[in-house]
């Protein structure tokens, strides 16, 4: 079963859902906000994708940390240690395939992984 985890409030999330509703892409959801964030699984994403991948550095929780703050994120461990004490630096949505994720939502990406426009 595919699984994509995000924040329900999120637009983000919200168009990358509508785009799998609308082609039958079956999907579990994982909310972060209100099911928490497995560190086990986590720890998972950054090791196949990378911190830097995983890092949402463009949302309002990045620029709420202090100049120090975001200097102390360097690997995959500080970057888990943030991602858990604040979920919504997270870039979402991340859809878990077993094998691969899709970070994001990008049509296009989409598109070409289940070969549908």
């Amino acid at each position: 079963m595919i699984k994509l985890y995000g924040i329900k409030n999120c637009d983000t999330v919200k168009k990358a859902m509508a785009w799998l509703a609308e082609r039958g892409v079956k999907y579990q959801f994982h909310d972060y906000k209100k099911d928490g964030v497995d560190s086990k699984k986590l720890a998972e994403f950054l090791e196949k994708c990378g911190w830097e991948k995983l890092l949402n550095r463009k949302g309002a929780t990045w620029r709420q940390l202090s100049a120090q703050e975001q200097s102390k994120i360097i690997d995959n461990k500080s970057a888990l240690n943030l991602m858990q004490e604040k979920p919504s630096i997270i870039k979402r949505p991340i859809v878990d395939l077993g094998e691969k994720q899709l970070v994001g939502f990008d049509v296009k990406n989409y598109s070409e992984f289940w070969g549908v426009k």
